[in-house]
């Protein structure tokens, strides 16, 4: 195993310079800078822990450091982080550029955050997809609507799925590229947070993100299509097309508004 290791060091590429704007990080740039790629909740379901996994891109992480998270603006110390190797923890004294580091927290950190020194930067390059399926879920028991809405919340800044609440206050509508997360969406409410659910079909085939220059085009887009007006868990406006030529015909019908099948994640 030491023998792999060390090969691999050896061989693998270096840190690269980071995508970010106003300007790309360097790997050798004294101040520290990363960003969280994954988020994990109920590593150990006992102690409902949640974990941000941050690539280091430059400088040298210590631990206790304070970073600022250039999304919320707030300034965190991170006292505990750690190494993962398989299913062991080790505290993480100190990372450089390359290294990943896993950030215990309360849902302060999303994917897509940029922790820095200081410097307001922020790290791009990590995109949301637009799902291929797309399926209401349904509590069993309506008295947990608050509680599925939360968990619903929480798996989606993780990355599991794609979360979408119609505007015209229907049932959550969740969005995937698998049929297999489907079943990782369900028994994971069920284990984690005792939500037995229940997925029905939609009318809806596509979702687009909506971006305009403006924001009185997208109302009036949401005034003119109600039933097919969304957002997602980001409150970011969102198309549900039936089919490909309802898409067609309505990124057609309006060209001042830009339907995205990727969003940036921030």
């Amino acid at each position: 195993m030491r023998e792999l290791l060390g090969g691999v060091g050896e061989l693998a590429p270096a840190p690269r310079a980071q995508p970010a704007k106003p300007r790309p990080i360097e790997p050798e740039e004294p101040p520290v800078a990363g960003f969280v790629f994954k988020v994990q909740a109920n590593i150990d379901p006992q102690h409902r822990d949640r974990i941000a996994f941050v690539r280091i891109a430059s400088g040298r992480f210590q631990r206790g450091m304070k970073l600022k998270n250039i999304r919320t603006g707030r300034v965190m110390s991170v006292q505990a982080p750690v190494f993962f190797l398989a299913r062991e923890r080790n505290l993480a004294e100190e990372a450089w550029p390359g290294d990943i580091i896993g950030i215990p927290n309360h849902g302060s950190l999303r994917i897509g955050d940029t922790l820095t020194e200081g410097e307001a930067v922020r790290i791009t390059g990590i995109p949301n997809f637009a799902p291929e399926i797309l399926q209401r879920v349904k509590v069993e028991d309506p008295m947990k609507s608050k509680h599925l809405k939360h968990a619903l919340e929480q798996l989606a800044e993780e990355g599991v799925t794609r979360v979408f609440k119609p505007l015209n206050g229907g049932d959550w509508i969740v969005g995937v590229v698998g049929a297999l997360q489907l079943d990782v969406l369900t028994a994971r409410l069920a284990a984690e947070y005792d939500l037995p659910t229940r997925l029905d079909g939609t009318p809806y085939q596509a979702a687009r993100w909506l971006e305009a220059d403006g924001r009185a085009e997208l109302e009036r887009f949401r005034i003119k299509n109600p039933s097919a007006s969304a957002e997602d868990h980001d409150g970011v406006p969102v198309f549900l097309a039936r089919n490909a030529w309802d898409l067609r015909t309505t990124i057609d019908e309006w060209p001042g508004i830009r339907f995205n099948e990727t969003r940036e994640q921030s």
